[in-house]
């Protein structure tokens, strides 16, 4: 392959989750000539390759899709710029650059609702776009944008129109539409999230937990705990996202596989 033809991995190689759709695996090995892919789930055959000229390299995001203007979207937050692509044929739709602009690694997956996508780096800030479609046309027009919105590793969640994330020194809740800050607090820190059964759990870089509740009125602790015999010493980090099955809690860390019984007692 000459120059520029091959993938091109960021400075800490993949570390994106591949999208499973239906039949498609969605992965995105970045570079010019294939920056998406999609991939027979069960064979592993090139159904489609995305070329996108100034997609540049991967990046450490997850492809997600989203529904606009009745269109399946595959977007991912490549290292240039933030993209959709045709889930039909990995046409390109459209690019959204200020996000990325000055950030060496960008990590946050998108979250998209309805026809809106929010991103957000640690030095490109977070934006809220809206995807309008007209006829054959699609225009991305930027509602908002902050340097002081969420936008650490551990990405965003959005429940009931709300937007619950972190910066590098405190969690946030935000209107998704307006970009309104409802409340900040400092909380564990820069933080990981999942939600389940109307909370979020909060693993914190420095490693605590916490339990929280996802309500706009005001930031509400159910309690918080720190794993004992943490592996992470001086400037290491966790950044590994909870996970709550059937009752349990998983934290990972360097090294470790924590399980904690979350069940409701009876």
């Amino acid at each position: 392959m000459g120059p520029g033809q091959g993938p091109e991995p960021g400075r800490w190689a993949y570390s994106e989750s591949p999208l499973i759709d239906g039949n498609l695996l969605i992965c995105a090995p970045g570079g010019e000539e294939a920056t998406l892919l999609a991939l027979n789930k069960m064979s592993g055959d090139l159904v489609w390759k995305s070329s996108i000229p100034e997609g540049g390299q991967a990046a450490y995001s997850s492809t997600i899709i989203a529904t606009i203007g009745g269109k399946k979207h595959y977007v991912q937050f490549l290292q240039n710029s933030l993209v959709g692509v045709d889930a039909a044929n990995g046409k390109l739709l459209w690019q959204y650059a200020k996000t990325s602009q000055g950030s060496p690694a960008n990590i946050p997956t998108p979250i998209a609702h309805n026809n809106h996508i929010y991103s957000a780096s640690n030095h490109g800030g977070g934006s809220l776009i809206q995807i309008k479609t007209d006829q054959d046309k699609i225009m991305v027009e930027e509602v908002y944008h902050s340097p002081k919105l969420p936008r650490a590793v551990g990405g965003t969640l959005l429940v009931d129109g709300y937007l619950y994330g972190t910066t590098e020194k405190a969690m946030q809740c935000v209107d998704f539409m307006t970009g309104q800050i409802k409340w900040s607090d400092r909380s564990v820190g820069s933080a990981s999230f999942c939600y389940a059964d109307g909370r979020l759990y909060v693993h914190g870089e420095a490693g605590e937990v916490a339990l929280v509740d996802p309500t706009p009125d005001a930031y509400r602790e159910q309690g918080r705990f720190t794993p004992p015999d943490q592996p992470n010493v001086g400037q290491a980090k966790a950044w590994a996202y909870p996970v709550v099955a059937n009752g349990r809690m998983y934290i990972r860390d360097f090294g470790t596989l924590s399980c904690y019984d979350v069940k409701e007692k009876e």
